[in-house]
């Protein structure tokens, strides 16, 4: 089994699009993937469970994957929470005001 553990970047939490990102995602694996969020525990593959988990922003989730493919897997599904990488990131980050160029 290999783990790992992230925190959620985005304002809005962990929302409908990332969440189907992660199903997305989880189900180009063989190994059995889960989130994990103090008590509550979530299938990878299950968009509905993954909402339950109500994660909020800074919320740490552990992403845990056992199987064949585990460590590629559990890689794989945290790169999802890097600010950089989600093209939908920048819809939930506070704003910044542009600068004027007088």
């Amino acid at each position: 089994m290999k783990s790992s553990k992230v925190s959620i970047p985005w304002k809005q939490g962990l929302h409908l699009r990332s969440a189907a990102d992660i199903v997305e995602n989880a189900n180009s694996f063989e190994s059995s993937i889960e989130l994990k969020v103090n008590k509550k525990t979530a299938n990878a593959r299950s968009i509905f469970s993954i909402l339950l988990l109500t994660a909020t922003m800074g919320t740490v989730i552990e992403v845990k994957a056992s199987g064949e493919d585990e460590e590629q897997a559990v890689a794989s599904i945290v790169r999802l929470f890097d600010p950089d990488v989600a093209d939908y990131q920048q819809e939930f980050l506070p704003n910044k005001s542009p600068q004027s160029e007088d």
